[in-house]
């Protein structure tokens, strides 16, 4: 019986749970059995797995997260990490492995298809930065949690006659700040593409002051920056060399306070923007990722993605697909600036 085998790494987000039970209904058609890898690469490093079949795949559909757990392991960064995967591969006689995550963890898979090991990806990023597909699972549930989040904040902002500002998940793009922004009508959204503008944002709270409004809510990304700072993060970097970051919203938080005298506070979404049941989106866009990737398997196209491009599921290569960052383009950003203020 042919094997094949399947893992998540990265951030968890919602959607993954679909995409694993849809490679187990689809696998089974062919009579194949499914090796489920836990924690990411970690797993095949470790050899750690389980048996998927239907009953273990049973009622996950509706589930937040990964049954089958994540991790940041970087398979590639040791030369003894990267064969004890390939002892794995070889050990259950894998007719392929099927890659869930991001650009890190389909780095790993394109490196590993260049050591010869067969390999398909399945794109998976709450932040949507993932270059050649249209949109990847995760991101329309974190994107209504935040848009969600900020039309909370408004009723207190306007309440207390505050500046909110909401911090929100995107370390290099800031497709859910900017929709969430503009779906929940926040006042002002700073993404990492535009460099922030202190000034102009000072300016624009206090001409909306002067003209009656007695409050703002602000929508910044993770990852967005003052003209000549870097990024605001903590020291510690994970296995992919990415810094932590996090603090740019109590940052501006307080000099937006010192410099208008207006009663400023922060909320930072965090991990809320990762958690809970998974949109109908984000189901239905994970069951048809998950069909695909094994029908790419049987048809042995190795060192290839799945990909949603308009309403088609299709198949790119991993090489273009981590090429570089899908990031918020300058038209979209120009078009909410007319609702800022």
């Amino acid at each position: 019986m042919q094997r094949i085998g399947i893992l998540t790494g990265g951030g968890d987000c919602p959607g993954l749970n679909p995409v694993i039970r849809a490679v187990v209904k689809r696998a089974q058609l062919d009579n194949w059995q499914v090796l489920g890898f836990r924690n990411g690469w970690r797993g095949m490093i470790d050899d750690d797995y389980i048996m998927l079949d239907a009953q273990s795949v049973s009622g996950i559909l509706p589930k937040g997260g990964t049954i089958l757990g994540t991790s940041r392991t970087n398979p590639c960064k040791k030369a003894s990490d990267l064969e004890k995967v390939r002892s794995t591969f070889n050990k259950h006689n894998l007719k392929a492995l099927i890659a869930v995550g991001g650009e890190d963890t389909l780095g790993a898979a394109y490196k590993l298809f260049q050591e010869g090991l067969k390999v398909v990806g399945v794109p998976k990023t709450i932040d949507n930065d993932l270059n050649a597909t249209d949109y990847t699972f995760g991101y329309d549930t974190a994107l209504n949690i935040a848009m969600e989040c900020i039309d909370r904040l408004h009723t207190t902002a306007e309440s207390h006659n505050r500046v909110m500002v909401a911090e929100i998940m995107g370390r290099h793009a800031g497709w859910i700040a900017l929709e969430a922004g503009i779906a929940g009508g926040a006042d002002i959204i700073l993404i990492p593409e535009i460099p922030i503008d202190l000034d102009q944002v000072c300016d624009l709270i206090k001409k909306r002051h002067a003209r009656g409004k007695t409050f703002s809510i602000i929508a910044v990304a993770e990852g967005a920056h003052l003209k000549d700072q870097g990024l605001v993060a903590n020291d510690k970097l994970d296995q992919f060399g990415h810094m932590r970051l996090g603090g740019i919203g109590q940052f501006i938080g307080t000099l937006i306070e010192q410099r208008t005298g207006y009663e400023t506070r922060v909320t930072v979404l965090g991990h809320i923007q990762r958690g809970g049941s998974p949109s109908a989106f984000d189901r239905v866009l994970g069951t048809r990722f998950g069909v695909k990737a094994v029908e790419l398997v049987k048809a042995e196209k190795f060192g290839h993605m799945v990909s949603l491009q308009g309403r088609n599921i299709v198949d790119v290569s991993l090489a273009e697909a981590i090429g570089q960052l899908k990031t918020v383009p300058p038209d979209l950003y120009e078009m909410a600036q007319l609702f800022f203020g």
